[in-house]
């Protein structure tokens, strides 16, 4: 069956099958044990390449052209399986709603990024973080990754809820947010539905967690339908957003659902981006240098507005090659909805279906040089040579994530503020550690701080 942005099957299309399955398990151990290793060496073996998870078989589409296919076609590759396990935490919101669900909300919710909307969240992003880097000390050490995500469950929160947080509860949402997003991954990795029920300390802290994480958001909720006072912040778009034809909205338990995918995304996936955009930096001296000059230029001295983007370029490449070597997103899945073809081969109806940024971000034949960190890929004259579809830090499609414009925003005025005034050293013995959880974590990254 053909079916739109289709392959055509005047291309040789190479498959292969991934190597070192063992009996019973198949790939499972190196998806559990190594998997960004494992992902981004099957690009070798074929454009499409399959893979044991225990008895069944999957697919990894590992050319651009079969993910863009495959995320082009909802109706084909539905979304399941670990789609399934997310909804304990973000119920039917729009990053896990299929179908008409799907299209419904995406339509409701478009309106709230609106680019006059992202600009107008985002201004005070760079005060939130000029506040929290202003009690920075200079020769201190600090956990770079920690920071950011609580920086950012700040901005978040700022964002979602204007003023209506006070920094205790901030607190203990990041850190119930946190518990319910490692619990989930959990989950995924180790699918038998019966270890999730037994009365472990885990699972305790996770059941304890999540309701704890959503009845923080349901009382903001109930307080702001209370006040019906618009705060022109997230949720206050949220409960005022309409379906443009039928008039339609959200009630609280679907509002609910969405704010907690942005709480997720907000926080838990840019924290981890800035944690490695620093990182890098640090590590890299003439990358800093030209951040450090850029800034001073644009800025001279000035926290950064909406306004000032356009004058940061190179911190925008910083931060797209960033997103490249580690893609919050590292592996997702589809699952055929009805029988279709992949790559010239026949796909029986519920197959399941993996496509892996980080494979596809690291795969030298898309990339030169793929492990080594280059901004200047991002550059006019260099960005042009990226094939269509390798770089896939948002996703595509329908489903590709809806607040990317908003997190790259907040990510680079982030980065701008921090830039103007400090320089961070990774601590001596430190190393970079990529964790693979429900998205790509940077893990501890103990940093110096160092006033310019």
């Amino acid at each position: 069956m053909r079916t739109p942005e289709s392959p055509g099957p005047e291309r040789n299309w190479r498959h292969g099958t991934a190597p070192g399955a063992v009996p019973l398990l198949g790939h499972v151990s190196a998806l559990w044990r190594r998997p960004l290793e494992f992902l981004s060496s099957l690009p070798a073996y074929g454009d499409l390449v399959e893979v044991r998870l225990g008895p069944g078989r999957a697919y990894l589409a590992a050319h651009p052209e079969l993910v863009r296919h495959v995320l082009l076609n909802p109706r084909v590759f539905d979304k399941g399986g670990v789609f399934d396990k997310a909804r304990q935490l973000l119920g039917n919101s729009l990053s896990v709603s299929r179908g008409e669900e799907h299209r419904f909300q995406r339509r409701l919710i478009q309106p709230a990024f609106h680019p006059t909307r992202i600009a107008a969240y985002t201004t005070a992003v760079a005060a939130d973080t000029r506040t929290v880097t202003d009690a920075w000390q200079a020769g201190r050490t600090l956990d770079v990754s920690d920071a950011m995500h609580a920086l950012l469950m700040r901005v978040a929160a700022r964002t979602l809820f204007s003023t209506g947080l006070d920094d205790a509860t901030v607190e203990e949402a990041r850190q119930c947010l946190r518990t319910v997003s490692h619990g989930i991954y959990k989950r995924t990795v180790a699918p038998l539905g019966v270890m999730e029920k037994l009365p472990t300390p885990g699972n305790r802290a996770y059941d304890h967690a999540n309701a704890r994480l959503r009845r923080i958001v349901a009382d903001m909720i109930a307080e702001r339908r209370r006040s019906d006072t618009d705060h022109g912040d997230l949720l206050s778009t949220l409960l005022r957003a309409e379906h443009p034809e039928t008039g339609e909205k959200l009630d609280d338990g679907q509002v609910l659902d969405q704010v907690v995918t942005f709480l997720v995304a907000g926080s838990e996936t840019t924290a981890s981006t800035l944690a490695f955009v620093f990182h890098l930096m640090g590590t890299l001296p003439e990358v800093e240098k030209r951040v450090h000059a850029e800034v001073d230029t644009a800025l001279a001295g000035r926290t950064p507005v909406h306004g000032d983007l356009p004058a940061l370029p190179y911190i925008r490449n910083v931060i797209t090659e960033a997103l490249r070597l580690y893609p919050p997103s590292w592996m997702a899945m589809r699952v055929t909805a009805q029988d279709t073809e992949l790559a010239g081969r026949p796909v029986p109806a519920g197959t399941m279906i993996l496509y892996s940024a980080y494979a596809l971000h690291h795969n030298p034949e898309l990339f030169p040089d793929p492990e080594s960190f280059d901004p200047g890929r991002w550059e006019e004259d260099r960005a042009g040579q990226v094939p269509r579809g390798a770089l896939l830090p948002f996703g595509a499609g329908s489903h590709k994530c809806i607040g990317d414009v908003l997190a790259l925003t907040e990510t680079a005025l982030i980065v701008a503020t921090v830039a103007a005034r400090w320089r961070l050293r990774p601590a001596p013995g430190s190393r970079l550690r990529p964790e693979p959880r429900a998205t790509l974590e940077a893990g501890p990254l103990p940093m110096v701080l160092e006033r310019r």
